[in-house]
């Protein structure tokens, strides 16, 4: 959005016709000055909705339903059932706002047809722009002392989330202030998506995965990030592209991204069978994170303060370390022992899944996401995301020989079923449906499974028929490969978009033909992130709650183009 149309935004928003109370008639009375109570709620209110760039925005947009006023007032009565119950019934405290919910228009991106490029960019071209993205990773560790990521806030939500899926949420969170504010951010993306300020904060964009507003993103650092950099500067190794001293500024960054995943961010937590295991977490005790003090201080005042271990950073720090030659104790841990634990069997533990957002999915054998801490803290329920499970499936393939998979029953027993939830959730056809996953895009399970996907065609044969003796691997190769080719690349792409279609593709194996219209919109791209780096900032992961969380930066599409492309590189090279 250019600068005339965040004007007109900001001035249609300012002198909206107020239809209805607004978002701060019906709070305002409730949860400003009070006493006694659940302090955080009214904190919450004041720092997330009630502050002074968000109050005039959405001063003058009304509901026009609560001028009904026995509707009204069964909303303020919930509010004060959260703001004044030590327990509330979050069921009946969520109901009022849930049927509010209901019929905002918030909806996933449908991108346009795309007209397919004539002919691919020339090598030349490719080369550059690794060394370009590669340039931007090494420089931006050199003037940070790591490479930063970011999260922002989308205040209209996602489109999954619904009346059902707030009251999901309500009762399956652990944590007081994280019901609190899954319970404000819903109430007000009500408003907000009936107001001309929509526009402001949501802007449309080209592509599937959303941009990142700079002015709103927070800088930090996550052992879940500092894997993923670790991959793309081993990539850009391997091309020899790499100066000498790119080459060594390289290393030096993979070393400290690796000792800061395995021993800055171990964290030590109870097993299922009473040992006590080492897993990463994927925000370190502070100063690690580096968050600013003006953003530390705001989590905090939001309520972000506990976080836990999760099974997906655990995985890809293991297998970052593992491709970097770590030689680590840690990396001896067989964590199938571990993830079995935390594996849904029906009937019998579906339970843990607290949070069940996708839960059209059938979640046997698959692994949940959050870890419990020493003190038994799960703040965020606990849910299950197919493309975590994928990053399990992985570490696996290069850790087989060292976590004796294949001559360990249970360890084999547990591949087995992960595969068995990976192939029911292919078969359906629910891998292509956003609602299915927790914290990533259709198109990211589909780069994930072509990264899991290259980890285990390099075992032997004679190990792979033992793990896959069905050939499911096959089949989820050739449905992933219909999705890329028949709808991603058919489509308007952004570079992030792009980059993880170019990244499936030369993964599996797929025609190079098949890589031009990636590749044309990656090296066509370059230069949009302006002072930042190559490329803008888009979603690589997310939150559904308390509301839609994004997390990327232009640092992270430097690192998906550079991992793509270096893929691309190699198998066309291999083709001529």
């Amino acid at each position: 959005m250019g600068l005339h149309g965040i004007a007109g935004a900001v001035c249609r928003a300012l002198t909206a016709k107020k239809d209805g109370p607004s978002l701060y008639d019906v709070c305002d009375g409730v949860l400003l000055g009070y006493r006694g109570g659940n302090a955080h709620l009214g904190q919450f209110y004041r720092t997330a909705l009630g502050n002074p760039a968000l109050r005039p925005l959405l001063r003058r947009t009304g509901l026009p339903a609560l001028k009904d006023a026995d509707r009204l007032a069964r909303l303020r009565a919930a509010l004060i059932s959260a703001r004044d119950e030590t327990t509330p019934d979050w069921a009946a405290v969520g109901a009022p706002i849930a049927e509010l919910m209901d019929d905002i228009d918030v909806r996933h991106p449908q991108p346009p047809p795309a007209t397919a490029p004539v002919r691919a960019p020339a090598m030349a071209e490719i080369d550059q722009t690794i060394r370009t993205t590669a340039a931007h990773l090494l420089r931006s560790f050199a003037t940070n002392g790591f490479i930063p990521t970011y999260a922002a806030f989308n205040l209209l939500g996602d489109a999954d989330m619904r009346g059902r899926e707030l009251l999901m949420a309500l009762t399956g969170l652990n944590a007081r202030a994280y019901k609190n504010s899954t319970l404000l951010f819903s109430l007000a993306r009500i408003f907000i998506a009936r107001s001309p300020a929509r526009a402001l904060i949501n802007p449309p964009w080209r592509g599937i995965a959303e941009p990142m507003w700079e002015p709103v993103q927070i800088r930090h650092r996550s052992a879940y990030y500092d894997a993923f950099f670790t991959e793309a500067l081993l990539s850009f190794a391997e091309t020899g592209l790499a100066s000498v001293d790119e080459a060594a500024a390289a290393q030096r960054a993979i070393s400290d991204m690796v000792a800061f995943c395995l021993r800055t961010s171990a964290e030590e937590v109870p097993s299922h069978d009473g040992s006590i295991v080492k897993v990463i977490t994927a925000l370190a005790p502070g100063p690690h994170p580096r968050f600013s003090r003006f953003f530390a201080q705001i989590r905090q005042n939001l309520g972000f303060g506990i976080y836990v271990p999760d099974c997906d950073t655990t995985a890809c720090a293991f297998s970052a370390a593992t491709q970097a030659g770590s030689d680590d104790p840690i990396l001896d841990q067989p964590l199938l022992d571990f993830y079995r634990g935390y594996q849904v069997r029906s009937g019998a533990n579906e339970p843990v899944v607290t949070v069940p957002l996708n839960d059209h999915v059938d979640y046997d054998g698959g692994v949940v996401t959050w870890i419990d801490n020493l003190n038994g803290d799960r703040p965020y329920g606990n849910d299950l995301d197919p493309t975590l499970n994928l990053d399990i499936l992985e570490v696996t393939f290069r850790n087989l020989k060292r976590w004796k998979v294949i001559e360990t029953p249970q360890r084999l027993e547990t591949v087995h079923r992960i595969i068995a939830f990976q192939m029911n959730l292919v078969e359906s056809g629910a891998f292509r449906n956003p609602r299915s996953h927790i914290y990533y895009l259709p198109e990211l399970y589909s780069a994930y499974f072509g990264r899991c996907y290259a980890a285990f065609v390099a075992l032997p044969l004679a190990a792979q028929r033992i793990i896959d003796p069905g050939n499911v691997f096959a089949l989820i190769r050739s449905r992933v490969l219909g999705y890329v080719t028949g709808e991603l690349i058919t489509h308007e792409m952004n570079a992030f978009d792009a980059a993880l279609a170019l990244m499936a593709l030369a993964h599996l194996n797929a025609d190079v033909a098949t890589f031009t219209p990636a590749l044309h919109c990656i090296v066509h791209s370059i230069g949009e992130g302006g002072r930042n780096g190559p490329y803008n900032a888009y979603e690589w992961n997310k939150m559904k709650t308390p509301t839609r969380i994004l997390v990327g930066g232009p640092e992270v599409t430097s690192a998906f183009v550079l991992m793509a492309l270096t893929l691309a590189r190699r198998r066309m090279a291999s083709s001529e």
